[in-house]
């Protein structure tokens, strides 16, 4: 189902991102005071009573950015005004009517959509007179409105439930992906070959993606949001509060997501950066699909010519040891091979996070299967395990209740692990272990 949309739009730096946030009631898009931050279309479902619209953010028209995307940020600009419902036109009250505005108007007069001009920056009651000079760009009668104060919402929102049909609330995702990777690993490429659209740019410029992008997409029978992302770089590298921000909303994306697709390119080493990204997954204890992006350019990689999926099956999991069991697709986004099996693999890996095992079950595996541990404290006795439980499922965590848990290294830990995932199916996606010691209330 197609929800009606409401599409943002202004010249650069008049607060469309910052107007978005307030409506959406969540800091989704990146605000800044340089121009030309937003590029993407950025959207929010918004649910208000009986009415539920998709909320789009766009790009400064007429913004020069200083990668040459400006053409790419305006066909964006474009696709979200040819879809739109209701426009909300965003001007600055302190720069009253300019030119370009007068030009953006004239623009929006020839498109389909109802047109709302949204005076921002009306921070007081005594600016409000300004804002009625804006009646003179021939598209009704403004709205003031300040988006850093949230003056004006109400009549934000009471115009856009009036302009818009009831529409109900659509059902959740089955599943959200989070499509993570260094700068130009093909994770816009990706999203945009699963969306069957260009819904993001894509660009050799390291760096074109910087908000966190939620695209609801039509699976077959089953609905499943992709969230494109920043591509994760050092923190030395991180400049300002732009690509601060960017690297925060692609951690925000890992813990909200649930499943992630972690995108290596083919034709380069595994880096110290995919690592530590390998690293912050295993953190968030997150099921993963390493996804190496790009294979059609292995054959013609030179020395690379004969490496098939197991030898990356091997590169990768003497790299990145902390996803030794995370399974492994091998992709071209650009050429669409191979992607249906990546959304496929991250649906099955889902169903195993799902899995709860009953206590007994657990017990009894315990008892059949895991070796004692030699003690290397005579004086506590040896390390025994009393019982085990598993607490919750997304991640399965399993709680096991021992007489000292500092007896219990990280090798052994792991021993223990390995034994769940043989005994029960859990083959592919990351298990918590806790180990607590027992009281006298757990006895009992």
């Amino acid at each position: 189902m197609t929800l009606p949309r409401v599409v943002i739009v202004g010249r650069p730096n008049v607060g469309k991102s910052s107007l978005f946030n307030a409506v959406a009631k969540e800091r989704l898009a990146i605000v800044a005071k340089m121009p030309g931050v937003t590029r993407d279309r950025v959207s929010a479902e918004i649910q208000d009573f009986d009415r539920t619209f998709e909320l789009i953010d766009t790009g400064g028209i007429g913004m020069v950015d200083r990668d040459d995307l400006e053409n790419d940020v305006e066909g964006q600009i474009e696709i979200a005004i040819a879809c739109a419902d209701l426009i909300l036109f965003v001007v600055d009250v302190s720069a009253g009517p300019t030119p370009e505005d007068r030009e953006i108007a004239g623009r929006l007069r020839r498109s389909r959509a109802a047109v709302r001009v949204v005076v921002n920056k009306v921070d007081t009651a005594r600016m409000e007179a300004a804002a009625y000079e804006f009646e003179s760009l021939g598209l009704g009668s403004p709205i003031p409105a300040s988006a850093a104060h949230r003056r004006g919402l109400e009549e934000i929102l009471d115009a856009v439930l009036g302009t818009l049909p009831p529409a109900p609330a659509p059902p959740p995702p089955e599943l959200r992906i989070a499509i993570v990777g260094c700068r130009n690993a093909g994770k816009s490429t990706l999203v945009n070959a699963l969306a069957g659209e260009k819904r993001v740019i894509v660009s050799e410029t390291p760096g074109t993606t910087r908000d966190a992008i939620d695209v609801r997409i039509a699976w077959g029978d089953r609905s499943i949001v992709v969230i494109d992302t920043a591509g994760v770089r050092h923190r030395k590298q991180i400049a300002g509060s732009l690509d601060f921000y960017s690297q925060h909303r692609t951690r925000a994306a890992i813990e909200r997501c649930d499943v992630a697709l972690f995108l290596i390119d083919a034709t380069r080493e595994i880096a110290r950066l995919d690592k530590q990204l390998a690293g912050l997954l295993v953190e968030a204890w997150k099921p993963c699909v390493v996804v190496i992006n790009k294979w059609d350019l292995v054959t013609a990689a030179g020395r690379r010519k004969t490496a098939t999926p197991d030898d990356y099956q091997k590169y990768v999991t003497a790299h990145l040891t902390g996803l030794a069991f995370a399974p492994i697709v091998c992709m071209s986004a650009l050429n669409g091979i191979h992607v249906r099996s990546a959304i496929d693999v991250a649906f099955s890996l889902r169903e195993q996070a799902q899995v709860r095992v009953g206590t007994g079950e657990l017990n009894r595996m315990i008892a059949e299967t895991i070796t004692q541990l030699p003690s290397r404290r005579r004086s506590r006795g040896l390390p025994r395990i009393y019982f085990v439980t598993q607490v919750q499922a997304l991640p399965p965590t399993f709680v096991f209740f021992v007489n000292d848990p500092t007896s219990f290294p990280p090798a052994y830990r792991r021993y223990v692990e390995n034994k769940l995932r043989e005994r029960f199916p859990f083959p592919e996606i990351p298990l918590r272990l806790v180990f607590r010691r027992r009281t006298s209330r757990d006895a009992e």
